[in-house]
């Protein structure tokens, strides 16, 4: 037996006593507890739920009558965590189009920013499961720009079987040399756009004209964004377009936050002024585009040393490989960025920066109860979450991946594996 295999026998009864179909009472006991709040960390914690929201935070908590109570015995507990930017539950296979619905082909159309991804969420996807075993109880559902560099809206999804966001939507746009095969092959190109857009949003353009951009219903979407109604979301890497994006926004008043960022850094104390968010891919290191040249490491710890707010999100195959998001705050971790950051930049600020703060992202009363219990630092990727719990609800802690591994890794029966369940 493996040791990610030996769940304690705690655990097990846990799972037995609470189905994941209705909240419970419960009292977790002797924990570590990350809270990702104010309070920092909690030796000897003590976390009270009740009805899904955390009811109690501190040391010698008595247990309600019928309460279950899982003992820690010191191991960490933190909120669940953050997924980064991904297409769980609208990309099942990526080779597969019939089963990807994150992007917009459309030939020959205006821009379409109210083309919105979470309307073809599934919350069955096989997907979903996989990442909840590593601790993952959110994402951030995003438009893929493969079609437009403005991509559309995305959202917030739990990753308890709901099927729909939670908080306000988020619009998508892709900037510099990954999107200039969309604007005419020149990042100038965009920024031309994007005033006629912002114009006809505004009504200081013609909507009637043949050139038009957007559409009635984009016009009125983009008309929200502009009032502050919810945050663009630019993926961007090179610094002097990061420059004209803070101008631009400036400008414009708008609410923003950068995915990549690979020489954010350059730019780290102008972030910071401006209070723009950085998702950051640390594991980052060499340049893979000319807009990448000033990659680093050290890339989150220069950030967060300046006063931005670091979350992390992936680049490649992000919703296939979510668990991989614990070894980019862990990468970062070892590179510069204070621990309690590295975690933050997983729960507290991704929540904050995407608007579910209030009630995500902190073990802190009034909050949802989406809560870890880890087997070690949840930052080494050589631990492991052993229970998962969302909205108080135990998670059942297995996927299709385990449940393959289950049927192949036993013994030859009578008949094939195969045919086994």
């Amino acid at each position: 037996m493996t040791a990610r295999s030996m769940v304690p026998l705690l655990v097990l009864a846990l799972l037995g006593a609470a189905p994941a179909s209705g909240a419970q009472d419960l009292l977790i006991r002797n924990a570590t507890v990350h809270t990702a709040s104010a309070r920092g960390s909690l030796e000897h914690g003590d976390v009270l739920v009740q009805g899904g929201v955390i009811r109690a935070v501190g040391t010698g908590l008595a247990a309600p009558a019928g309460a279950t109570v899982v003992e820690a015995n010191g191991r960490p507990l933190t909120p669940a965590l953050f997924g980064g930017i991904t297409d769980i539950g609208i990309d099942e296979v990526s080779g597969e189009s019939t089963t990807v619905d994150s992007s917009l082909k459309l030939e020959d159309q205006p821009m379409r920013p109210e083309f919105d991804v979470t309307l073809a969420y599934n919350p069955a996807s096989v997907l979903i499961p996989v990442a909840r075993l590593d601790g993952i109880g959110f994402t951030a559902l995003g438009a893929n720009t493969d079609g437009s560099f403005i991509a559309g809206q995305g959202g917030v999804m739990r990753l308890d079987g709901s099927a729909d966001p939670i908080g306000p939507r988020a619009l998508f746009i892709r900037l510099g040399s990954s999107g200039a095969e969309l604007t005419g092959s020149s990042r100038a190109a965009q920024w031309m756009l994007l005033e006629q857009m912002v114009g006809e949003a505004r009504g200081q353009s013609s909507v009637d004209s043949p050139h038009a951009l957007l559409t009635p219903a984009g016009r009125a979407t983009l008309a929200r964004y502009l009032a502050g109604q919810g945050r663009l979301v630019i993926e961007v890497d090179r610094a002097a377009d990061i420059r004209q994006l803070l101008r631009w926004a400036a400008r414009e008043k708008v609410s923003i936050a950068i995915a990549g960022g690979a020489e954010a850094w350059r730019l780290a104390p102008q972030l910071a002024q401006a209070n723009v968010p950085v998702f950051v891919d640390a594991l980052g290191n060499l340049p893979a585009t000319f807009d990448q040249l000033g990659a680093t490491l050290e890339n989150a710890a220069r950030l967060h040393a300046a006063g931005v707010q670091v979350s992390f999100a992936q680049r490649d195959d992000a919703s296939h490989n979510a668990r991989k998001m614990r070894q980019l705050a862990g990468n970062a971790v070892a590179n510069g960025l204070p621990w309690q950051d590295g975690l933050a930049g997983l729960t507290r600020v991704p929540a904050q920066v995407l608007g579910v703060g209030d009630r995500l992202g902190s073990i802190e009363v009034g909050k949802l109860a989406d809560l870890v219990l880890w087997e070690g630092d949840p930052l080494d990727v050589g631990h492991y979450a052993e229970q998962v719990w969302l909205g108080g609800r135990a998670m059942p802690m297995r996927s299709r991946q385990t449940e393959l591994r289950d049927r192949y890794a036993a013994p030859a029966g009578s008949e094939p594996r195969a045919y086994s369940r």
